[in-house]
């Protein structure tokens, strides 16, 4: 019997088996996604309300912003933990304060996009000051995974070396009050070297993440982002219900709004993320940086949604072909995206690139039957279809080059050398 009265004592964080069997999102991982919840939650419905007041350059602006602390800071927190997660009290504490930062954050979101589109200086202070902890929280992890691994001791000094230095200028960013030109002069830089920073600082020795482990927190993220999209969908069907009763146009918002979300869902799984990144470790970094746009585009899905209900509701300020515009365009985000993931992840497929193609028509499609004065339930419902015959077509044509392409990249990662991943 141990004589360690605490369960969940101090270990050492000497790296993880990338290669352990059973290797599952823990409940902490799971928590921590919570806090990602609220964060989608208020950039979407903020994000919603300037499209609908046409407010289209703030609200971008003050979206992508969001969007890039929010997802980023999860990502880098999800590959950490995949290679180093110890599960003890100090890892819990620290990834606490962490979820911490995400809540800071999301309690500015909303100042952001005020400012932004009252034309003042850019509110940043709030959403920056919880990004830099969520980071600085991170640097000391990193620090005492250098401690505790000498074998990788380097690569994880360079990331808690330049997270360090680049938090400096996001603090000088908080600090300095400016107008959004300079603002985004100052932040452009340092978006640069947040992302350069994995790159850089793996350039040697790549740290033990869990192939399985990361396609599955990824999964769970992109799951988490497509709430938003059914909640979307809730509320555009409850603005129509409110103002006309249940009619064919409320069945088919209804139908419309879930279907997107459920077509979305069937869509993003398509790929069998873990078995392929485990085949092509050496595309991680394409792996982690190309799901950026995904999980920004579901999310602007969701809001997409909102701003039909407004339009429905008849409290937006713009034309039913921008309403149906801010779901298809995030919807043509999304696709290409995972296209493009598809392509690079398992092969290069004619035909899936050939559906693609026929949604991105589709959605331009949808935009200009709303010009013409279609209905937006009937576009809604165009851009459904859409997405539910690419699924089709994949199940029935695209299966069976899917897993003759996946054995032919077993067969070369058993036959050639192993990549450093």
């Amino acid at each position: 019997m141990s004589n360690n009265p605490l369960r969940h004592a101090m270990a050492r964080m000497g790296g993880r088996d990338p290669h352990e069997r059973h290797r599952a999102a823990t409940p902490l991982e799971l928590f921590f996604d919570l806090t990602f919840v609220i964060a989608f939650g208020v950039a979407g419905s903020q994000f919603a309300h300037e499209i609908a007041e046409a407010h289209y350059g703030a609200g971008l602006l003050g979206f992508s912003f969001s969007m890039f602390a929010v997802i980023w800071a999860w990502i880098n927190f999800t590959w950490f933990a995949s290679a180093y997660d110890t599960d003890d009290w100090v890892f819990r504490v620290v990834t606490m304060v962490q979820m911490l930062g995400v809540l800071v954050l999301a309690m500015g979101i909303e100042p952001l996009f005020h400012s932004l589109v009252e034309g003042r200086h850019v509110d940043n202070a709030v959403i920056v000051g919880g990004y830099v902890i969520m980071r600085l929280a991170l640097v000391f992890q990193w620090l005492r995974a250098a401690r505790q691994d000498p074998a990788r001791r380097q690569t994880c000094l360079r990331y808690a070396t330049y997270l360090g230095v680049v938090q400096l200028g996001w603090i000088a960013v908080l600090i300095i009050q400016a107008d959004v030109l300079p603002t985004i002069l100052m932040t452009v830089p340092l978006y640069a070297l947040e992302m350069a920073t994995p790159y850089v600082a793996e350039r040697s020795l790549r740290t033990p993440w869990h192939a399985h482990h990361i396609a599955e927190r990824y999964g769970l993220l992109a799951i988490i982002a497509l709430g938003e999209c059914l909640i979307g969908a809730i509320e555009t069907l409850r603005a129509i219900v409110a103002h006309h009763g249940w009619s064919v146009d409320a069945a088919m918002v209804g139908f419309s709004g879930t279907a997107l979300a459920f077509a979305m869902w069937w869509i993003y799984f398509i790929l069998p993320a873990g078995r392929a990144l485990h085949l092509q470790r050496h595309r991680s970094f394409f792996f982690g940086y190309g799901h950026i746009p995904i999980f920004a585009a579901i999310a602007a899905t969701g809001a997409g949604l909102h701003v039909a209900a407004y339009f429905i509701d008849h409290v937006a300020h713009i034309s039913a072909a921008v309403a149906v515009a801010s779901i298809a365009i995030p919807v043509a985000l999304f696709k290409v995206s995972l296209t493009w993931l598809y392509s690079v992840m398992i092969c290069a497929d004619r035909t899936v690139i050939a559906v693609a193609a026929g949604v991105l028509a589709s959605l331009a499609a949808s935009v200009g039957l709303a010009a013409a004065g279609v209905s937006v339930p009937v576009c809604m419902l165009v851009i459904v279809l859409a997405l539910g015959a690419s699924i089709v077509i994949d199940e029935r044509r695209g299966a069976g080059k899917m897993n003759a392409a996946l054995e032919r990249l077993e067969r070369a990662s058993a036959t050639g050398p192993a990549r450093n991943g």
